[in-house]
């Protein structure tokens, strides 16, 4: 059996190399210098730093202990007591005003990204409807189609339309016309009516 003293011995330690001293010049230095160390031992878990909070005024108290009276003879201390709570209250105003703002940008923010969206999803519709129209008029025609034969009849069908048109208008004018002339006409029959009523004797004794 091996003795107690030869068991209580410590294996030796690994030496570690001797690395040389590098002092960093610049910031770009220090991160490569950071870099090189933490990529030496992949496997080590590496600190990340949670994200700080956003400073807030501490809560109001629910019973409020030191109340200030206003009995004279008030203590050296009780203006620090006032300015200290002077300054809480600024700061809480100050950070309610401050919440208010970051509130109303964000706000605005959203408002401002909603329209943009809008405005997008319109170009990118023209854009497609444009493209699409490309394509349908760029696409090969069927077999056997005769593009002047096409052309020809669209020609004869605008013609079509345009005489329909003129004859239409023509109509609208004439129609015009005569319903101008219908009030003349019976304005002149009841202006002669009258006249022959004024004019015609009277043989009743009394009228």
């Amino acid at each position: 059996m091996a003795s107690p003293a030869a068991s209580s011995v410590r294996p030796p330690r690994p030496k570690k190399e001797p690395q040389a001293l590098v002092i960093p010049k610049n910031a770009a230095e220090e991160q490569k210098l950071k870099l090189e160390r933490l990529m030496k031992n992949p496997d080590k878990a590496v600190p990340i730093p949670e994200k700080m909070s956003e400073w807030a005024p501490r809560p109001p108290p629910e019973f409020v202990r030191d109340v200030m009276g206003s009995s004279a003879g008030a203590g050296s201390g009780e203006f620090h007591v006032y300015r200290h709570l002077r300054r809480r209250e600024y700061q809480r105003q100050d950070y309610m005003d401050a919440m208010a703002e970051k509130q109303k940008l964000d706000v605005e923010f959203q408002k401002r990204l909603e329209r943009n969206k809008i405005a997008a999803e319109e170009q990118t519709a023209k854009r497609r409807k444009k493209r699409r129209d490309e394509d349908i008029y760029c696409a090969p025609p069927p077999a056997g189609y005769n593009f002047f034969k096409a052309w020809s009849q669209k020609l004869k069908e605008k013609k079509l339309l345009a005489k329909k048109m003129k004859l239409e208008q023509k109509k609208q004018k004439e129609g015009s016309g005569q319903n101008q002339e219908q009030p003349s006409s019976s304005s002149e029959e009841t202006s002669g009516t009258e006249e022959e009523k004024e004019e015609e004797p009277s043989f009743i004794m009394g009228r």
